[in-house]
């Protein structure tokens, strides 16, 4: 590696078969390009699998970044490998020296600490309890801070942790603690104020409003695109806010939905993946959705996992309209000026559009989410849909310049002028 050229470590994100942790790399890369001179990226992402590491090293389009994986380790991985030391060592750690797991985990990206210019804490949600007690990204802020590198909470949303006051006020102390706290919303810095967090907090807007769309390489040969299309993204995950986990219910629920769109608006519907992930998949889970509607006219099309974060929100650009369950599939429908009906489970939607319309109620809470209900806000959104695109058209900008400022932060934060 050349050392002249300043080296980033991106950590704490999933895997590109999540299309918005790519999108954050992809937005992320673009701004460090802009006010640092030929920068280098390391990526140590959080994979499921080895395969999962492998296809995405080959698969990156960037030769700036690298990619290392963490290594997390259940139940059945270390029943296949329990005699190794490592595995071992592990299971040590586990039981008898806590503290020191978290140098397990994050082993592969000690070597290049010494060398970084900072680390950026990537994932945009990861600091919140939508998906447990966050311990695995507040360790890799203890090992920054321990070794004396910057360590950024970088396009994040934070909070809330109100349900578990005991850790709330871990979680102040511990926030106060790191480098800085790019919040990509606006509700997020009022929640940090509201527990004491108020001396390191930047606002930015999500890296990913930055990334760039790519057409699909003969994508009109696949299925061509009706110029007034609705493009629907649904996800299993919702079933824990809709149906209390119940995913089957949600499944039908979800068919009912894309039924009453179509049928109700008339117009051509795209089911658009953003999540491809083995335990959450949203392509799998509208394909389950799909097969409960009958007498099927060719008006509903499953759109392929095939397609990449940049080419996804290409195909999400050509649409008339857009409802999604998946943050960042809003935000490249968003940032293409496309009308959009966010399907919000937690604050990272309401915080989103509250900053951009300066309201929600281009949002539907979880409770909310039925046939009749959604066709009925899509149809009275399609009135309002030049006013919605005119006013996107001119406030996008100005929140793309929020995302780029971030570089701007960034580089005072690591004293260069």
């Amino acid at each position: 590696m050349d050392e002249k050229r300043p080296l980033f470590i991106m950590a704490g994100n999933g895997p590109y078969e999540n299309r918005g942790c790519e999108a954050i790399v992809r937005g992320t890369t673009k701004i460090l390009r802009e006010y640092f001179r030929d920068p280098r990226f390391l990526c140590l992402s959080h994979f499921q699998n080895e395969n999962q590491y492998q296809q995405q090293c080959l698969k990156e389009t960037d030769e700036a970044i690298i990619h290392l994986h963490s290594f997390r380790l259940n139940k059945r991985k270390f029943a296949q490998n329990f005699w190794k030391p490592f595995y071992l060592g592990y299971a040590y750690d586990y039981l008898c020296h806590p503290k020191a797991l978290k140098y397990r985990i994050y082993r592969q990206m000690l070597p290049y600490l010494d060398d970084a210019v900072a680390v950026l804490s990537v994932g945009g949600d990861n600091y919140s309890l939508d998906y447990g007690v966050p311990t695995l990204f507040t360790d890799l802020d203890d090992i920054a801070i321990q070794k004396g590198k910057p360590i950024i909470l970088w396009g994040a949303s934070v909070g809330p942790f109100s349900a578990m006051p005991d850790y709330e006020q871990y979680t102040s102390h511990h926030l106060k603690k790191v480098t800085g706290i790019f919040a990509r919303e606006s509700v997020t810095i009022d929640y940090l104020k509201g527990i004491g967090v108020t001396e390191n907090i930047y606002p930015v807007a999500d890296p990913a409003f930055l990334m760039d769309p790519v057409k699909p390489k003969g994508i009109e040969d696949v299925f061509p695109i009706d110029e007034d299309a609705i493009g629907l993204n649904l996800s299993p995950l919702m079933a824990g806010y809709v149906t209390g986990s119940d995913l089957e219910a949600w499944i039908g629920i979800a068919a009912s939905i894309i039924e009453g769109v179509a049928k109700k608006t008339g117009r051509q519907v795209y089911l658009i993946p953003h999540v491809t992930t083995p335990t959450s998949n949203d392509h799998a889970f509208m394909q389950k959705a799909l097969s409960l509607i009958k007498n099927q006219n060719g008006d509903i099309t499953l759109v392929s996992p095939g397609y990449n974060a940049a080419e996804t929100k290409w195909i999400i650009s050509q649409m008339a309209f857009f409802a999604g369950a998946r943050t960042h599939s809003t935000i490249a429908a968003l940032s293409s000026c496309i009308p959009t009906l966010s399907f919000a489970y937690s604050i990272k939607a309401q915080g989103i559009n509250r900053d951009i319309f300066e309201h929600t109620n281009y949002c539907m809470e979880p409770r909310d989410l039925n046939a009749e209900a959604v066709a009925d806000r899509i149809t009275s959104m399609f009135d309002e849909s030049a006013t919605i695109r005119k006013y996107l058209a001119e406030r996008i900008p100005s929140v793309q310049k929020s995302a780029l400022n971030a570089g701007i932060e960034l580089k005072r934060l690591l004293g260069e002028h």
